[in-house]
C-alpha cells in the first residue's frame, strides 16, 4: 500500500479509538498474531499497515477495512452508539444467527445500491410546519449493514447555532424492492423509531421514498408516523461539510428537492395515534 501521511494519520487516530474498546495492546496483538512492535508503528501514524494486516486488524475489530479510514469523529460517533459491540452480541443470541443470516445474505446483494450518505427530509415535529433536514448514512459493520443520521435544529434566536442535536443508530435490512431500518436515539435514549422505504431512480439523482414511525419523545409519547424522503448524496461516511448542511427549511425553500416537496405534500402534520 502506497503510503501517505494523511491516511497513516486517520488511520492510527481510528485505531487507538477502537484499541480504547479492546484491552490491551498486548492482548490485541496476540489475538491477531502481529508483532507489537509494528503494531505500535501504526498506533503513532509512521507507518500503514499492508493489505494483509489491514484485512487482519479489520477482522479482529469486525468492520470493513474502508471504516478504517473513515473520519475519525465520526468513527468514534459509531463506537460511542455502542453498535459495533451490540451487533456482535446479537449475533450470538440463541436463533439470532439463523435470522440474521438470511436478512444479511438478502441485504448484500443489494449493498452497492444502498452504501452512501443521503439527505433525509421529512415535516418536523418540533418546528411544525417546516422540514427537517437531517444527514443519513448506511455503512458495512462486519456482516451487518448499519445506519446512522444526525438531526440537527437551529436556534430560533442564533439560526446558526444548534439548539437541538439528535444522533439515530440503527441496522438496516433490504428484501427485495424494499429497504427496512431499525435505529435507537443515542443522545437522549428514549426514543426508538423504524422505517420502510421504496428506491426510485430518475436520471442522475436517486430518492428513497418512504415511511417512519415510532413512539415521539414528549410528555404524552404518542405514537406516530411520518413520511420521510432520501436523497443520495455520495458515497462514504458523513462528514463535515454534511452536517453543516442539516437544518429545518421553510416547506417552500428552493433548496428542497421538487420530487421531495410532491412526496411530502403540503399536509405538515405528523400523524398521531388517537
Amino acid at each position: 500500500m502506497e503510503f501517505k501521511q494523511r491516511d497513516a494519520n486517520i488511520f492510527a487516530a481510528n485505531l487507538r479509538t477502537l484499541c480504547e474498546q479492546h484491552g490491551s495492546i498486548s492482548a490485541i496483538c496476540r489475538k491477531i498474531q502481529m508483532n507489537r512492535q509494528q503494531f505500535n508503528k501504526y498506533l503513532s501514524g509512521t507507518h500503514i499497515p499492508s493489505d494483509a494486516n489491514l484485512r487482519l486488524i479489520a477482522n479482529h475489530f469486525g468492520l470493513s477495512t474502508s471504516i478504517l479510514f473513515s473520519n475519525p469523529e465520526e468513527l468514534r460517533t459509531l463506537v460511542d452508539g455502542n453498535f459495533f459491540h451490540a451487533m456482535m452480541t446479537a449475533k450470538q443470541m440463541q436463533k439470532m444467527p439463523g435470522f440474521l443470516s438470511e436478512m444479511v445474505v438478502g441485504t448484500t446483494a443489494y449493498e452497492p445500491e444502498l452504501v452512501g450518505v443521503y439527505d433525509r427530509y421529512q415535516y418536523s415535529s418540533i418546528y411544525k410546519g417546516s422540514i427537517l433536514k437531517s444527514v443519513f448514512c448506511i455503512y458495512r459493520n462486519g456482516e451487518f449493514l448499519q445506519h446512522y443520521y444526525v438531526e440537527r435544529f437551529p436556534s430560533y434566536e442564533e439560526p446558526g447555532k444548534a439548539e437541538y442535536i439528535f444522533k439515530y443508530h440503527g441496522l438496516c435490512f433490504a428484501m427485495e424492492d424494499r429497504f427496512f431500518t431499525i435505529d435507537v436515539e443515542a443522545i437522549q435514549r428514549n426514543e426508538m423509531t423504524s422505517g420502510v422505504f421504496a428506491a426510485v431512480k430518475r436520471n442522475t439523482k436517486k430518492f428513497m421514498f418512504g415511511i417512519a414511525s415510532g413512539i415521539a419523545a414528549t410528555q404524552f409519547r404518542q405514537p406516530y408516523a411520518t413520511k420521510v424522503v432520501l436523497h443520495y448524496r455520495g458515497p462514504g461516511l458523513i462528514r463535515r461539510e454534511h452536517l453543516a448542511g442539516g437544518t429545518v427549511l421553510e416547506a417552500n425553500s428552493p433548496q428542497i428537492p421538487r420530487e421531495v416537496l410532491q412526496y411530502l405534500g403540503d399536509d405538515g402534520d405528523m400523524i398521531y395515534s388517537r
